[in-house]
């Protein structure tokens, strides 16, 4: 593979982006993938929120900032320490219960270049094999087709990348990519609004976003900015998903707001924007991410399993809503 890293070296000009005309996720012509019916992206404004375990966990991603948190439960049973929560979890079980409960093909874009997750959170590794016309053949594990920076690069190599050179890698990563046919291609974004967002967002038919934050004021006030962000460039908000919205004690189940209770349901509200549900903080949540077993496998029964099987689903509809009123758009004199 490493032509292809050769090749961003001296083919690194920003590709030519085409400008928005109406609808972007169904009238945009051009951008599409071949053989892949949907695109959705799964997006919050700042790191450390979840997204990337939603992603996957909802299709089955995300090694976000570290949370250090230490409870001690007045019962006086237990003292829990929490380490390390990874928030690349909600990109990666939205991916899986996709596949295994909605029963779709499903892909993942890991477009976070700068810290891919995919190898480690889907236990995938090596380099991917290349087809005859130059085409990187995807990963599969639980039924998804994975792409990530992650594969082409020494594991613990940094990628001091400018702009041009970003755009230019997700161009090879999604275009490049013999995907075959897929009903949802979810593409696991990085934090914040910058180069990435946009290249995804003009290089690509996206049907719609998924923003994902936790309840406090600081992620949700990063969350309205992705909003902003992604309506100007005119993809559908498809909805408001709150994670970690509780954690529940592993002894006795009882939830605590340790983030505020409610916050992303309101500002789904105050936006008029769909909300989609809630995750809840759960210890087996770290450890299913760096095994790389999802917790839509691992634990199906799960109050986290279930919220991702619910998303998943949720969005399945959501779609199909879109899908219906761009065929019968409604007139109004």
């Amino acid at each position: 593979m490493r032509w292809w890293l050769r090749s961003l070296a001296v083919d690194h000009a920003v590709p030519k982006l085409w400008p928005f005309s109406g609808f972007a996720g169904f009238g945009t012509k051009g951008l599409q993938l071949d053989g892949v019916k949907n695109i959705v992206a799964v997006a919050s404004g700042k790191g450390g929120v979840g997204k990337s375990t939603t992603a996957l966990f909802f299709i089955v991603r995300e090694y976000g900032e570290l949370l250090i948190m230490k409870w001690r439960w007045f019962d006086g049973l237990s003292e829990l320490a929490y380490i390390g929560l990874q928030s690349y979890v909600s990109f990666f079980n939205l991916a899986v219960a996709l596949a295994k409960k909605c029963q779709l093909k499903v892909g993942v874009l890991d477009a976070d270049v700068y810290g891919p997750s995919v190898p480690t959170m889907m236990n995938l590794h090596g380099e991917p094999e290349v087809t005859e016309d130059r085409k990187i053949v995807p990963f599969q594990n639980y039924g998804v087709k994975c792409m990530s920076i992650g594969f082409l690069v020494p594991k613990d190599s940094p990628l001091v990348w400018r702009g041009p050179m970003v755009a230019s890698a997700l161009e090879k990563l999604s275009r490049g990519v013999n995907w075959g046919n897929l009903d949802i291609l979810v593409v696991d974004m990085p934090p914040g609004t910058g180069d990435t967002q946009i290249t995804i967002s003009q290089r690509l038919q996206l049907t719609g976003v998924l923003i994902v934050t936790t309840p406090q004021d600081v992620a949700l006030n990063d969350a309205r900015r992705g909003v902003a962000m992604f309506s100007k460039v005119e993809v559908p908000i498809l909805g408001i998903i709150e994670n970690m919205s509780c954690f529940k004690c592993p002894n006795c189940g009882h939830p605590s707001y340790i983030f505020g209770n409610g916050g992303a349901r309101k500002t789904a509200d105050e936006m008029c924007l769909d909300y989609l549900g809630e995750i809840p903080l759960e210890v087996d949540v770290v450890k299913a991410s760096d095994e790389g077993i999802p917790l839509v496998i691992s634990a199906p029964d799960s109050s986290v399993a279930r919220g991702y099987n619910d998303l998943a689903q949720k969005l399945v509809d959501k779609i199909g809503k879109l899908e219906n009123e761009q065929l019968h758009p409604q007139i109004s004199l």
